[in-house]
């Protein structure tokens, strides 16, 4: 145990002291550098007619004979800045190309954001060695910006302008939404005493209060659920089984599309034998449902196999961060 620690001490002294030196050798390692860029845009249109607006240097700006910007009022021009990422061969070129130009600049709050995420991936890569606080740290900052962030857009994106800015529209206009054009309707008023009695939980008396609201809402849910996946689910894969064995194409009998239905259909009969319990599960209907499990226990490994290649992208997403945002190699 002391000997695996050593080990890992050393290759962790060995990372930290050439991340510094990568860092602090000009290489771009840990930096995020961009570029800035400034539009603008002046309307061309005659007073009256609708805004065409024209980008001051686009090919169109020379047929309008856009040159000077002060003959055009303020309320007649708009513009932005922002900036565009580097990417370390752009940025290699630039300065290969014009050293000391600063061609990109260095973005401070997009380098210490870099930095962050860089150290909370580590924290959860840290968890592969053991349990630790670096891991736990990181796992939960991850669900608390998470939960935050999601309270945040779901309170923005729907309590506002799906009940608030059904009861009270003209006030959440005032302020929130600008753009919201809805009639008060007051019925939107039930939700929100279902929404209070849910919340009464966490009061420490009138607990069962909650009850209400909860079972209102499965029973809603469960309902509505049921009808869509009838619809998608099981009455989809119905439709899907039923397929003609001999399958004719343009050119006359079609062996492989055949002998895929063959193969589907005696893959869904063979499940059903597995399921049916009224006769007992020996001889031929015995045989019949062992090869049932087999199609299933294939299915499910590519149900799993499919989930665990889902996994894998986000750990190359993650890999490829690490190796060129941050390391830039």
């Amino acid at each position: 145990m002391q000997g695996r620690t050593i080990v890992w001490t050393l290759i962790f002294v060995i990372a930290a002291v050439w991340i510094g030196l990568r860092a602090t050798t000009g290489s771009g390692m840990g930096k995020v550098y961009v570029k800035r860029i400034d539009q603008q845009f002046v309307n061309v249109a005659p007073v009256g007619e609708a805004p065409e607006w024209i980008e001051v240097h686009s090919p169109e700006a020379g047929a309008h004979d856009i040159q000077d910007l002060s003959r055009y009022p303020l309320e007649e021009r708009i513009g932005w800045t922002y900036y565009d990422p580097a990417l370390p061969r752009a940025w290699a070129e630039a300065e290969k190309a014009a050293p000391g130009q600063q061609t990109y600049v260095l973005s401070p709050s997009r380098t210490i954001g870099l930095w962050i995420a860089a150290m909370f991936t580590f924290g959860i890569f840290s968890f592969l060695y053991r349990d630790n606080p670096f891991y736990k740290i990181a796992e939960a900052v991850v669900i608390g910006v998470s939960a935050a962030y999601w309270m945040v857009v779901g309170f923005h994106a729907t309590l506002l302008p799906n009940l608030f800015g059904k009861i009270w529209p003209a006030w959440i206009q005032s302020w929130a939404i600008p753009g919201l054009k809805e009639e008060r309707n007051l019925l939107y008023v039930v939700p929100l005493v279902l929404g209070v009695m849910l919340l009464w939980r966490l009061m420490p008396r009138g607990g069962w209060i909650s009850r209400w609201p909860l079972a209102f809402f499965i029973g809603v849910f469960c309902g509505l659920r049921l009808m869509g996946y009838m619809h998608a689910d099981f009455l989809a894969q119905i439709r899907s089984a039923i397929m003609p064995l001999a399958v004719f194409g343009p050119d006359g009998f079609d062996f492989w599309e055949s002998l895929r239905s063959f193969f589907m259909i005696g893959g869904v009969l063979v499940c059903l034998v597995y399921f049916f319990f009224s006769f007992e599960h020996k001889g031929f209907v015995g045989k019949t449902a062992k090869v049932g499990i087999w199609v299933l226990m294939i299915t499910f490994g590519a149900g799993f196999g499919y989930t665990v290649m889902g996994r894998i992208a986000l750990l190359a997403i993650r890999l490829e961060f690490i190796f060129d945002d941050w390391l830039w190699l």
